[in-house]
C-alpha cells in the first residue's frame, strides 16, 4: 500500500491566518494526505504568508530555510496576503515551488499533482476584484479555543493599510454556515470559540455575494449566543463605529460572551485619524469605551495603537499619550508604523525618523504594562471563572478569566480545558495571578 504524504504548516500572522490554515490542512486530509508538526519531515510545507508584519519577506525566507533544513527536496507552496501582494517576490525565493494568491489558496490541493521542485516558484494570483466569493473557515489550534472566520476583506481605505489590496472586498459568511461551523466546533468538547474576521463589526454585508446586509453583527451575536455547548464566546477586534450600544448591552447580559473588547484606535490625535481615514474621530472612541464601563465595570479593554505615521508631530503622539493614559483601558497592542508599497501613506511627507518611531512605541509598551498592572490589581479580591490550557510551561499551567486576567498554578493535566470558579489573590513577578491549588472536581 503506497504510504501516505505527509503536509506540515505554518502560519504567520493573525487569527484569521490560523483559521485559514486550518480549513486549508482539513482540505488536504480530506485528499488523503496526513497532518504532521511543522518541525517534522514532510513532503509538503505550506506557509500561510501575512503582508503586516515589518519583517514578513525576512520571516518568509526564514520559514523556507527551515522546511529545506528538514527536507531539501520537500515541496514548498505559499498562500496568503503576501503571495497576494507579492506573488514574484516570493516565487524568487530558493526553494519556494508554488506561490497562490487570494483566491487560489482554499484549493491548493488542486495544484499540488506533481511534487517535484520547480527552478522557480509557480504563480497563480487573481486580480483581487475576483476575491469577491466567500470561504468559511475555524481553527482548532489547541483543545481549548478556536477561532471562527465569519467575515473576509475590507472596504474601508485606510491610508497605511494593504489588506483590502491582499483580501478584497468585505463579504461574510451565511449565518446558517457560521451556526454550524460553531456547533462543530462545540461537538469537538472546544470551550471558547474567537470570532475573528478582516473587519468583523462589518459582518453580513457581501453575504452571498451581494452589498445588501442580510444580518447584521448584532444578529449574529445573538444567534450565537444560543448555540449549545459553547462555554465562552469573545469578539476579536472591532472597530469603534461598528461596535453598537445593542451589542454592548447585549454582552453585558449574554450567556457566553465575555466581557473583553479589542477596540483598534491606531491614534488619539484626530488630525492622524483624519490623516489615516479612520471612519471616527477620538469623540466616538471615548463614548465606546464609558458605555463598556458603565455596563461592564470589569471588562477587559484593549486598543491597538500606530506609532510614527506620517506627519505624527510629537504633539500628536503626547496628545494620543495623554488620550490613553487618562482613559480606562486595560492593555494596548503598539505597532511602528512601517511603509508599504501601494499605499496612501507610504507618498505622504512628513516621514517620521525611525529612531523618533522607535522611542514612541517604548513609550506606549511602558504604558501598557502599567495599564495591565493596573487593571489587574482592580480585579483582585473578585470570583472569576478561569479555563486552563493545554501548556506545561516551567511547572506551571496558565489560563484566562472571562474578563482576560492571566492566571497561573502549578501544572496538574486534569485542569487543561476545565473551567473553575478562583478568588484572584495576588500578582505574580510575572505579573500574572498566582493560584497556590486549584480543586480539580468541577
Amino acid at each position: 500500500m503506497e504510504q501516505k504524504k505527509k503536509v506540515a504548516f505554518y502560519t504567520l500572522g493573525c487569527k484569521l491566518n490560523f483559521s485559514e490554515t486550518s480549513t486549508i490542512a482539513r482540505n488536504f486530509q480530506d485528499e488523503g494526505f496526513d497532518r504532521v508538526d511543522f518541525e517534522e519531515v514532510a513532503d509538503i510545507y505550506v506557509i500561510n504568508t501575512c503582508s503586516v508584519t515589518e519583517n514578513a519577506d525576512k520571516q518568509f525566507k526564514q520559514v523556507v530555510k527551515k522546511a529545506m533544513k528538514l527536507n531539501d527536496k520537500a515541496f514548498v507552496a505559499a498562500v496568503g496576503c503576501y503571495a497576494q501582494l507579492k506573488p514574484e517576490e516570493l516565487a524568487a525565493v530558493d526553494g519556494v515551488d508554488l506561490v497562490l494568491g487570494a483566491t487560489e489558496k482554499f484549493k491548493i490541493t488542486d495544484y499540488i499533482n506533481d511534487l517535484s521542485k520547480n527552478d522557480m516558484g509557480e504563480v497563480h494570483s487573481c486580480e483581487i476584484e475576483e476575491a469577491d466569493f466567500y470561504v468559511g473557515s475555524y481553527s482548532i489550534g489547541d483543545r481549548t479555543r478556536a477561532f471562527l472566520k465569519v467575515q473576509d476583506g475590507c472596504d474601508y481605505k485606510c491610508t497605511y493599510c494593504t489588506i483590502p489590496l491582499a483580501r478584497g472586498i468585505s463579504r461574510s459568511d451565511a449565518l446558517e454556515n457560521v451556526l454550524n461551523n460553531a456547533s462543530d466546533i462545540s461537538k469537538q468538547g472546544i470551550k471558547e470559540i474567537v470570532l475573528t474576521g478582516v473587519n468583523i463589526g462589518d459582518y453580513g454585508k457581501g453575504e452571498f455575494g451581494n452589498k445588501k446586509h442580510e444580518h447584521t453583527f448584532l444578529d449574529l451575536v445573538q444567534a450565537l449566543d444560543e448555540v449549545e455547548g459553547i462555554e465562552r464566546l469573545r469578539i476579536s477586534s472591532i472597530e469603534p463605529n461598528l461596535l453598537k450600544n445593542e451589542t454592548i448591552e447585549f454582552v453585558s447580559n449574554s450567556r457566553t460572551f465575555v466581557p473583553h473588547f479589542h477596540i483598534p484606535l491606531q491614534s488619539g490625535s484626530n488630525e492622524i485619524l483624519k490623516k489615516m481615514k479612520r471612519r471616527y474621530l477620538r469623540e466616538v472612541y471615548t463614548e465606546r469605551v464609558n458605555k463598556i464601563r458603565e455596563v461592564m465595570p470589569h471588562a477587559c479593554i484593549g486598543v491597538d495603537v500606530i506609532v510614527g505615521f506620517p506627519g505624527e508631530t510629537d504633539e500628536n503622539f503626547l496628545e494620543t499619550y495623554n488620550f490613553l493614559n487618562e482613559m480606562d483601558i486595560s492593555y494596548l497592542h503598539v505597532f511602528t508604523y512601517s511603509e508599504r508599497d501601494n499605499t496612501e501613506a507610504a507618498e505622504m511627507d512628513g516621514v517620521v525618523p525611525m529612531n523618533v518611531r522607535n522611542k514612541r512605541s517604548k513609550m506606549l509598551r511602558g504604558l501598557s504594562v502599567k495599564k495591565r498592572r493596573a487593571f489587574y490589581e482592580s480585579q483582585i479580591g473578585t470570583n472569576r471563572t478561569v479555563l486552563f490550557e493545554g501548556e506545561n510551561k516551567e511547572g506551571y499551567i496558565h489560563g484566562f478569566t472571562e474578563n482576560y486576567v492571566k492566571v497561573k498554578t502549578p501544572w496538574n493535566p486534569e485542569l487543561v480545558n476545565t473551567l473553575h470558579e478562583i478568588n484572584l489573590s495576588r500578582i505574580d513577578e510575572d505579573g500574572s495571578v498566582r493560584l497556590e491549588f486549584v480543586n480539580v472536581e468541577v
